[in-house]
């Protein structure tokens, strides 16, 4: 969020002469005291813009005005902003082929919703020496979505878990 710290306005401008500039007024270089009175006969606020500049460069705007537009525009930005979902489907080493197809429609629907997938499957006990089944599984199934999504990550063994996520395709 902008602080009102962020710029430095009207008394607090402390530089001796400044450039200023916005509407109805004529633009160039006047000393501080008269740039605020300027911006007093309009009502309105002097804001230093460009405080690095040789002589800072302040605008005659209304301050409150200006802050509420940039709130707005930084709204308007991070609602266009994509928010990614990652959804989980999990399979054991010997999922049969029922609850895989039950399971790979799931996947489907994530993937044509624009969500990510993380499929894995969880190995318990001593299933850990299904490695290869649990791989093969994983592989099949990103083989079997390959017309709704691709392969961000390749099956990996992270503890009792093998995983591998796939992002949808653009349209």
């Amino acid at each position: 969020m902008v602080q009102e710290d962020q710029h430095k306005i009207n008394s607090k401008i402390r530089a001796e002469e400044v450039r200023l500039v916005g509407d109805n007024v004529e633009i160039g270089v006047y000393p501080t005291k008269q740039a605020l009175s300027i911006a007093d006969e309009q009502g309105l606020d002097l804001v230093e813009i460009s405080p690095n500049a040789n002589p800072p460069v302040c605008k005659v705007m209304d301050y409150k005005k200006f802050l509420y537009e940039q709130k707005k525009r930084d709204k308007a930005l991070k609602s266009k902003a994509t928010k990614v979902v990652v959804k989980e489907i999990r399979f054991g080493p010997q999922t049969d082929d029922h609850d895989y197809e039950f399971k790979k429609k799931h996947a489907e629907k994530f993937l044509k919703d624009g969500a990510k997938l993380k499929a894995f499957v969880f190995f318990k006990g001593r299933s850990i020496v299904f490695k290869e089944q649990g791989q093969i599984l994983l592989l099949r199934l990103a083989q079997d979505l390959e017309e709704y999504g691709k392969v961000e990550q390749m099956p990996k063994l992270e503890g009792k878990r093998m995983i591998m996520f796939i992002a949808p395709k653009k349209k």
